[in-house]
């Protein structure tokens, strides 16, 4: 089970560098915006998603200028990142369009699932998709296990610290 668990996950990291990359770039470029010109970079993470607030926040390799998110301190100088699981999360989404209505630059990261109704994506100026919409390990009796959501999203923000701090480097 456990070469299964680590082949899958090598799956969802290849379709998310794969299908992203342009994302990646425009969301790097946003957030290196608020480094180059002193904002701050407010991450907001809803449940196990606070994994990747606190990799921001105490990791090894912190971007600069990094807070976990208060809406009152975002100004129009700051950049905020968004992540849950999915993008039809209702506190995400009530989140994002007030940050909208603010004219904050926002970046959402989630697993787009499909839905009729409106969604994270429809309310951020960029969305990485996160691609983890089942467990990825199947059962002896057809269920799967094994969810790793805030390993993905930890794997897509390391990748987005690269992408900025890359960005940042050749400005200066």
């Amino acid at each position: 089970m456990l070469k299964i668990l680590s082949t899958q996950l090598a799956g969802v990291f290849q379709r998310i560098s794969a299908q992203e990359e342009e994302q990646f770039e425009d969301a790097a470029r946003l957030l290196a915006q608020a480094v180059i010109s002193s904002g701050t970079i407010f991450i907001y993470g809803i449940d196990e998603m606070e994994a990747v607030v606190a990799e921001a926040l105490y990791g090894a390799e912190k971007l600069p200028n990094v807070k976990r998110l208060d809406i009152n301190e975002v100004t129009t100088a700051d950049r905020v990142l968004i992540v849950s699981r999915f993008c039809t999360n209702e506190e995400a989404i009530r989140i994002a369009k007030q940050l909208q209505e603010q004219n904050i630059w926002t970046i959402g990261m989630s697993s787009i699932i499909e839905e009729t109704t409106q969604t994270l994506v429809d309310y951020v100026d960029v969305h990485i998709d996160l691609c983890l919409k089942q467990p990825l390990v199947p059962t002896e009796d057809g269920t799967r296990v094994g969810f790793p959501s805030a390993i993905a999203a930890l794997f897509a923000y390391h990748s987005l610290a690269l992408m900025t701090q890359e960005i940042v480097a050749e400005y200066e």
